[in-house]
């Protein structure tokens, strides 16, 4: 029954020669040990890790379109009917033609009525 009261006893100065050892290791008490006692969780919110660096936020880059030119029409008027001068065309028998194309018309201009050539 000794035995069970001693155990934890010995087991606490071991573990309290360990805890001296570490802190002297990183500098944290300067080599100096000490005995202490805690007892439960320790009470963090939550873990919460720090990148040791920051890093700015850059927003993307701004995008400018520059919008197209309307495609320009231009409405042209329908080509107006040919018109015929008002009047009379002169026709020669001998040589056969019209005045202007044939000059001189040895028995006389017959006066006709202008006709449009047909469509093609």
């Amino acid at each position: 029954m000794k035995t069970h009261t001693m155990l934890p006893t010995i087991l606490l100065m071991i573990c309290s020669l360990y805890s001296g050892v570490g802190w002297a290791r990183d500098g944290g008490h300067h080599g100096h040990s000490s005995f202490g006692f805690y007892f439960g969780a320790p009470l963090y919110p939550y873990p919460y890790y720090r990148d040791p660096f920051y890093y700015p936020y850059y927003y993307p880059p701004t995008v400018i379109t520059v919008p197209a030119t309307p495609p320009v029409y231009i409405q042209q008027s329908p080509p107006a009917a040919q018109q015929y001068p008002s009047g009379y065309w002169y026709y020669c028998n001998n040589p056969e033609g019209y005045y202007p194309y044939i000059k001189e018309c040895p028995r006389g201009w017959q006066q006709v009525e202008p006709i449009p050539p047909s469509p093609r």
